[in-house]
């Protein structure tokens, strides 16, 4: 096939030829192979051979059957054929970002484990080993963990920055545990292994920073094998600032897992906004409420309808976020979840909206019959705001359902489309 490359010093790109068998190996191929170290490159002319040499130390330490392949994103200062010269087998993925990098690696690796590092010094790859022992004793993922002092694990001085030590990592792994209960203690950790049919099983669809944090939550959730193994982050060896950016990787790790975790995030302070909001509402229904002196009354069934109509578009938001996670397979599996889509129907949506809209009119068509009665001149407050408000909020309750529905129903048909 054909694959257009730019050169250096040239003003335009040039065409060549590239044996895709080569990139995209058999399964004779893979039977050979029982481990490839992957690690994804930009630019890293200054490290990247020193990362290929730990490798292939390693192995040929250990005796093992393995690869080293340098996934390249574009690299214009020449790690390609420094990698190669360091022992690496150079595969070009044209596809921009960490994750795509990654995946283009992975496609193009032939090992029965995959280990994955970046080539920038921070991680020793000698450590493989460590990986490879629990991979071979069943584990479906091993991450390193550089926290476990007690076991070995250490950051060297100067090797992560003090907001990332002591704030963001600590901070994304605690919400990763919470979230989603991951036995990890270090969640963003970028030195990690896995079987090949683990990730494969996996699907991961971020090409990102995300993608570090989509394959624990999968994991995860999918109940896999998971372990740590104590290493070591050392100081990059870098010149230049590091792609990773703090702030803004670190917003859209949290962003990714929020978006994953919509049952805690939406769904449940939804319901509990529901569930208060409906119950101070029906205390005030009928008239006001006097508790220790104190009284509730029209303007608290308003509060209380607010409550009600934003905590039920919170449910609402998050049982589509899962529909659409289910469905473009980015997020984690849901048992339940996706027996909700198979039995849900277009039309149980509709006459569910349609019957709280029409419930709504109720007490509103007896406003109308009042204001009728009364020559069509002021209406008693007291006795017609309430009614009011109740009929409102049935009828936007009724057309959030009824638009809730329409998208439910488009994901539903594109998934048993696809199935």
């Amino acid at each position: 096939m054909n694959v257009t490359h730019t050169i250096p010093g040239l003003k335009s790109p040039v065409r060549v030829d590239v044996d895709f068998a080569r990139s995209h190996p058999t399964d004779t191929d893979r039977s050979a192979v029982e481990v490839s170290i992957v690690m994804p490159c930009l630019n890293e002319a200054q490290t990247i051979g020193r990362c290929v040499e730990a490798a292939r130390r390693c192995i040929e330490s250990h005796g093992l059957v393995a690869e080293v392949i340098v996934a390249d994103n574009g690299s214009t200062d020449g790690s390609q054929a420094i990698a190669e010269r360091a022992g690496a087998r150079v595969v070009a993925v044209a596809s921009k970002g960490y994750g795509n990098a990654l995946l283009g690696g992975f496609n193009a690796a032939r090992g029965k484990y995959l280990i994955m590092g970046d080539s920038d010094l921070s991680y020793d790859f000698g450590e493989s080993m460590k990986f490879v022992e629990r991979l071979r004793e069943g584990y479906d993922l091993v991450m390193g963990n550089r926290f476990d002092f007690k076991g070995g694990g250490g950051i060297k001085p100067g090797a992560m920055p003090f907001k990332n030590r002591y704030l963001g990592n600590p901070l994304l792994s605690w919400i990763g545990r919470v979230l989603f209960n991951c036995p990890v203690r270090d969640f963003h950790c970028g030195l990690r292994a896995f079987t090949r049919e683990a990730f494969e099983s996996l699907r991961v669809r971020t090409t990102g920073m995300e993608f570090a944090s989509e394959i624990v939550i999968k994991a995860t959730l999918r109940r896999m094998r998971i372990t740590e193994v104590p290493i070591t982050l050392h100081k990059d060896g870098r010149d230049r600032p590091p792609h990773l950016r703090p702030w803004r990787d670190g917003w859209r790790h949290l962003r990714f897992m929020l978006c994953l975790s919509p049952r805690w995030t939406l769904f449940v302070p939804g319901l509990l906004l529901v569930l208060i909001g409906a119950a101070l509402g029906a205390s005030v229904a009928f008239g006001p409420l006097v508790v220790a002196g104190v009284s509730f009354d029209v303007h608290t069934l308003i509060a209380a309808s607010l409550a009600v109509i934003v905590g039920s578009q919170w449910v609402g938001t998050a049982l589509l976020m899962r529909a659409f996670a289910l469905e473009s397979e980015i997020g984690p599996p849901s048992p339940r979840l996706d027996r909700w889509v198979r039995h849900f129907t277009l039309e149980k949506g509709l006459l569910a909206g349609v019957s709280l809209c029409v419930i709504g009119m109720i007490p509103i068509a007896w406003v109308l019959l009042r204001w009728w009665q009364s020559g069509f001149g002021p209406l008693d407050v007291a006795y017609t705001l309430r009614p009011m408000v109740i009929g409102a909020t049935s009828i936007a309750l009724g057309a959030q359902a009824l638009l809730i529905s329409v998208l439910a129903a488009m994901f539903r048909a594109r998934r048993l489309g696809r199935e």
